[in-house]
């Protein structure tokens, strides 16, 4: 029987659905992102659309490839209409790139131009469970937003043509989903993914609107159902370039190592990380976001030159 991952699931008006994956190549040179959204959470359009009464999640898809090399980095994020979207219970098409699951692999077929200079991306990436995780755990206390571990333990394999890579590594792959937008029950989180020698160890963090936190800590195996663990301190990184607290859960007493700044946006960070969890010494990876600084209308007309909407 295989498990099921969502693609056809109903996303309400001013709701999201995105599905994410990153990976770190086995040799440490190479890491990537992928999402895949639904009612495009951090487009300013959809925002526009959502404020005017006109919040139809799926004219604003998108699918995020940010490929993080030696030599620099790569970023995708065109966002489409209705028409470009094609899904079913297995499949989830958006314009020329399309994504399959079989039950325990997730398969990529990817075809993006790049932003700001623009060049083609092209390849394929197949990310393999090594357990799939069936729970969802609610964000807020209404279970209006929820996140599913859906692979915390994976295997991915890449091959592109367009720039030419061929690699291997651990991976993660997830889901959220929200009925409602993001910034009206948030204000900040801190999520981390760091790999273990048999799984993973997960921290998600959020401060919703009305002040109460969601504090998740979660160990998962390949071998055997996740497991709640108690969550270590938090230790203040190096903060961004744009100035945003990176919080970082690490035992006590030791310093996480900053890799690389991933990606340094004015609300939101992504960062390679080595820190020291429950007595391990873990590769991480870690995003920080801050949702009153995406509100704000200069921030959004920023967005714009990262995420192009196609004219079509």
């Amino acid at each position: 029987m295989t498990a099921p991952i969502g693609f056809d699931r109903a996303v309400p008006e001013g709701g999201y659905a995105w599905w994410y994956v990153d990976a770190i190549s086995d040799d440490g040179t190479e890491a990537l992102t992928m999402i895949a959204f639904i009612g495009s959470v951090f487009s300013p359009y959809y925002a526009r659309a959502i404020g005017r009464g006109r919040g139809d999640p799926a004219h604003f898809t998108a699918l995020n490839l940010a490929l993080y090399r030696p030599s620099g980095s790569l970023w995708t994020m065109t966002e489409r209409t209705r028409r470009h979207l094609a899904r079913d219970a297995t499949t989830f098409a958006i314009g020329p790139s399309r994504l399959d699951w079989d039950g325990d692999t997730l398969e990529a077929r990817i075809d993006e131009i790049t932003v700001p200079l623009p060049r083609r991306v092209r390849g394929r990436l197949r990310v393999m469970a090594r357990r799939v995780e069936a729970a969802e755990y609610p964000l807020d206390a209404a279970a209006h937003h929820l996140w599913r571990p859906i692979a915390p333990c994976a295997r991915i394999e890449v091959v592109f043509d367009k720039p030419a890579l061929r690699w291997s590594g651990h991976a993660y792959l997830d889901h959220n989903r929200g009925a409602t937008p993001l910034a009206r029950a948030f204000r900040t989180w801190s999520w981390s993914r760091a790999a273990t020698d048999d799984g993973a160890v997960i921290f998600y963090d959020a401060t919703r609107r009305d002040g109460t936190q969601a504090d998740l800590a979660l160990r998962f195996s390949r071998h055997a159902a996740p497991t709640r663990i108690p969550a270590p301190p938090f230790t203040i990184v190096k903060p961004s370039l744009f100035r945003l607290r990176r919080r970082v859960r690490a035992d006590p007493g030791t310093t996480p190592r900053l890799v690389r700044t991933l990606e340094d946006a004015p609300f939101y960070a992504r960062s390679r990380l080595i820190s020291s969890v429950h007595g391990m010494s873990v590769e991480t990876i870690h995003e920080t976001l801050d949702l009153d600084r995406f509100e704000n209308p200069i921030v959004r007309q920023m967005l714009k030159f990262r995420m192009p909407r196609a004219p079509w």
